[in-house]
């Protein structure tokens, strides 16, 4: 029996756009965003899915609704274990702001190994981490022992790229606006079979690269 996990990460927002923090704070998808989130709905229009999960907040929820326009006898679950990484006060504040701060390659090594403090009073890596794998193992406990189950599960750029590297720790993966990525389970064991494909053409647009990783565990 072999689960297969398909990752979608929201398209372009406003905010992805003019390159500030957002984490916890909501923004619309841009033109482009929506043209990709098109374009990434058409490519898994073929594709069998058994159940569809999305994060709560509003990029993600759009990105969900229009990929179930091509599935439309799937009804939509909402899982608060799937939101992204809250960056407190810097909510909204440029990246370079941040930058200034720490680097990002060194907050998201932290965030990964659970032992970043949070960003601004915002989320910790032990709270990112403890919620990403407690999502993704009650993904895999309710559809791992059905034969062949496909999940499409829509999320954002820290929170699925969390999940990836309990799945390959080797690296962080920077994962584009309405990208796709596939992690199949066998037997309880998650393998990944690709990251961020770049479906819709985002490039590195809001896709921050990150140095390789050490400790992430599988969850």
């Amino acid at each position: 029996m072999t689960l297969t996990l398909t990752l979608v990460r929201h398209g372009q927002t406003m905010l992805n756009a003019r390159r500030h923090l957002q984490g916890a704070c909501d923004s619309p998808l841009t033109r482009t965003g929506r043209a990709g989130v098109r374009v990434t709905a058409q490519h898994l229009a073929g594709h069998r899915f058994d159940a569809v999960y999305s994060s709560p907040q509003g990029r993600a929820v759009q990105t969900a609704v229009e990929i179930l326009k091509h599935h439309p006898d799937l009804r939509l679950a909402v899982d608060t274990g799937l939101r992204e990484l809250s960056f407190g006060d810097y909510e909204r504040r440029h990246e370079h702001v941040l930058d200034a701060l720490e680097p990002w390659a060194d907050i998201v090594a932290g965030m990964v190994a659970g032992t970043h403090p949070g960003v601004g009073g915002g989320e910790s890596g032990a709270e990112l981490m403890g919620r990403v794998r407690d999502v993704f193992s009650r993904i895999i406990a309710t559809h791992g022992t059905s034969d062949d189950a496909h999940v499409l599960v829509v999320g954002h750029g820290l929170t699925l790229g969390a999940y990836l590297a309990t799945v390959d720790p080797s690296r962080w993966f920077a994962l584009p606006n309405a990208s796709v990525s596939t992690v199949e389970v066998s037997d309880g064991v998650a393998h990944l079979v690709a990251a961020g494909v770049d479906v819709a053409g985002h490039g590195s647009v809001a896709a921050r690269p990150a140095p390789v990783l050490a400790g992430a565990s599988a969850p």
